[in-house]
């Protein structure tokens, strides 16, 4: 009896190699949300930062302001991922926001003729 209340208190620590295909399903919400905290709040932070360089006023300003927004919008986005119901809404709220910002970018694109300020 001591011995199988050991191997229960072990086995939930252990890596279930014998059921990859129920790790696989398991795991993947998780990895989709890391995935989108990295890559989806480093593609928020730069759209915020692109958006506020195309302020009206001092160029150095805008480019100021969007650098130091750009860390609030990745933090932000990133307690995003973490804080939704599942990770379809995490990467739903995340194009979202992107789309917004890059409408806000466009003028600086246009502006710009496609290039880089």
């Amino acid at each position: 009896m001591k011995r199988q209340l050991v191997w229960h208190a072990i086995r939930p620590l252990a890596w279930p190699w014998h059921r990859t295909g129920r790790a696989v399903v398991r795991w993947a919400p998780l990895v989709s949300r890391i995935v989108a905290a990295v890559l989806g709040g480093y593609a928020v932070a730069a759209l915020v930062a692109l958006a506020c360089t195309a302020w009206p006023g001092a160029a150095g300003a805008g480019m100021m302001a969007g650098m130091q927004l750009s860390f609030l919008a990745y933090a932000g986005a990133v307690v995003w991922v973490f804080a939704v119901r599942s990770a379809r809404h995490a990467w739903l709220g995340l194009v979202v926001a992107a789309a917004a910002l890059g409408l806000a970018a466009l003028p600086l694109w246009w502006s710009t003729g496609g290039s880089a300020p």
